[in-house]
């Protein structure tokens, strides 16, 4: 008897979850955020509070250091499911945004749940090879150039990116990048960056991170980092060691 009731019960729940799929979001105060499981960076992001004034954080940090309002152009190169504009919508509003990302998955769910419910965010899916995140992608070289107008940016944003990204790719997008951002556009990125080390380095063996699967850990000597970046025409403006998801670093630019 206990056993056919367990069997039915088993079977109801199947049932139930044919006929009523999973959310594939939360709705955490008054606003849509991605399922924990499908949040990137570190366990603390699976927390919907801390997730959520992370969000609201990463807006904050493009208003003070970049000066970013409604009348703002945003490109966000990696934008995962959202968290930027998540944190954009809760603090100003609309203004003029693309999301670009190599993971199908999150720009689908970008599209739903963001641009579907607001007209000036825009969620475009790249095809470009990347051995953690995107293996059948088209790998680019230095003919690569994404499909947008010179000069049309005033704020380019990429969090976690480079930190997987070999230095070939990354110097590629730098130089896009370059051409993409007007002339007062600014960059912010991070990546991971120490002092005294190899110049470029990926999973190094001795990383405070267990390392896990391709590009985890993509390290860089910071004189080694800031004189790439000198070629490709950037200015530091201000650099913060360690103050990121994972231990990872802070850069903010001009051109």
């Amino acid at each position: 008897m206990y056993g056919e009731i367990i069997k039915n019960s088993k079977l109801l729940q199947s049932l139930s979850e044919k006929l009523l799929p999973k959310k594939q979001y939360v709705n955490y105060d008054n606003s849509i955020i991605p399922l924990p499981e499908n949040r990137w960076c570190g366990p603390e992001f699976k927390d919907d509070i801390f997730y959520l004034k992370s969000a609201e954080n990463e807006s904050r940090r493009i208003e003070n250091n970049f000066f970013c309002n409604q009348d703002s152009k945003v490109l966000d190169i990696g934008c995962g499911q959202g968290r930027l504009p998540i944190g954009i919508l809760r603090r100003l509003g609309s203004l003029n945004y693309l999301g670009l990302d190599i993971d199908k998955n999150s720009i689908q769910w970008c599209k739903k749940y963001i641009q579907n419910k607001n007209a000036s965010f825009l969620f475009k899916h790249l095809n470009i090879h990347n051995e953690r995140y995107n293996n059948e992608g088209v790998k680019i070289d230095n003919n690569f150039k994404f499909e947008l107008e010179s000069g049309s940016f005033d704020i380019v944003y990429l969090y976690s990116v480079f930190s997987h990204t070999t230095e070939h790719d990354m110097k590629i997008y730098l130089k896009e990048i370059s051409r993409i951002l007007n002339t007062t556009g600014m960059l912010f990125f991070t990546t991971f960056v120490e002092n005294n080390i190899p110049n470029f380095t990926i999973n190094p063996k001795d990383h405070h991170l267990t390392i896990s699967g391709p590009l985890h850990v993509v390290q860089y000597e910071k004189n080694y980092l800031f004189s790439i970046l000198k070629d490709y025409g950037f200015t530091i403006q201000n650099f913060s060691h360690k103050t990121e998801a994972d231990g990872q670093s802070a850069v903010y630019l001009k051109k």
